[in-house]
């Protein structure tokens, strides 16, 4: 299964989104992905469903959104009128996770969930029918910047393991510190979407990295 990068707008320059959006787009990029802080899961606060509906008309890449926020239900339609594709809810924020992820199937997109550095991959044992894509986080939620917890690279292959046995074809997100370093090791590992917000907007030929990706997931 090939890899690809989506882009993380956390660390794009907000002055100027569209533009952000469209050069990625240019160079090659097929998902971004806008991480939803509330100030309340996590301490940040950062973008909601009127950003994703102000780019929505000037781009056709697929938009992934991370809600990082409490009770992510009651945010869903919101969301969806916006133009999102892709709702990912932290497995943590949710009492009733089965019920929020046929919410979002039921609106008609697509239904991830993400988990935290220390959650296990069983909270998903019941609910893998639901789910188009799987997050595991490689950081700890709320900043970008962040670097890469090696102790995930265990879970990243367990999760890829459980998607194989069951003959599945779920997305595995992987997001937090991913660079030119560690990337390989973790297509390796069988992620097949990578997060990357500082390695693509910050660093030195940052782009370059979305196109990379895709070789190595050849």
């Amino acid at each position: 299964m090939a890899a690809k990068v989506a882009p993380s707008l956390l660390s794009a320059d907000f002055s100027k989104l569209r533009d952000e959006v469209k050069l990625i787009e240019e160079h090659g990029a097929e998902w971004v992905h806008l991480d939803i802080m509330d100030g309340h899961f996590v301490p940040a606060i950062t973008i909601g469903p009127l950003v994703v509906k102000a780019l929505r008309p000037h781009t056709g890449l697929f938009m992934d959104a991370h809600l990082m926020v409490s009770e992510p239900e009651n945010q869903i339609g919101s969301f969806v009128e916006a133009g999102i594709d892709l709702l990912t809810v932290q497995a943590e924020t949710t009492v009733h996770l089965d019920r929020t992820l046929r919410k979002i199937k039921d609106h008609g997109i697509k239904a991830g969930a993400a988990l935290n550095p220390a959650t296990s991959p069983d909270v998903l044992e019941y609910v893998w029918p639901l789910l188009d894509l799987v997050l595991v986080m490689s950081v700890n939620p709320g900043a970008g910047g962040q670097e890469f917890i090696p102790a995930v690279m265990p879970k990243i292959k367990a999760v890829s393991e459980q998607i194989r046995s069951r003959g599945l074809s779920t997305e595995l997100e992987v997001d937090g510190g991913i660079n030119r370093d560690n990337a390989r090791d973790i297509i390796d590992a069988g992620a097949t979407i990578l997060v990357a917000g500082s390695a693509v907007f910050k660093a030195e030929n940052g782009m370059a990295l979305i196109r990379e990706v895709a070789g190595h997931g050849q």
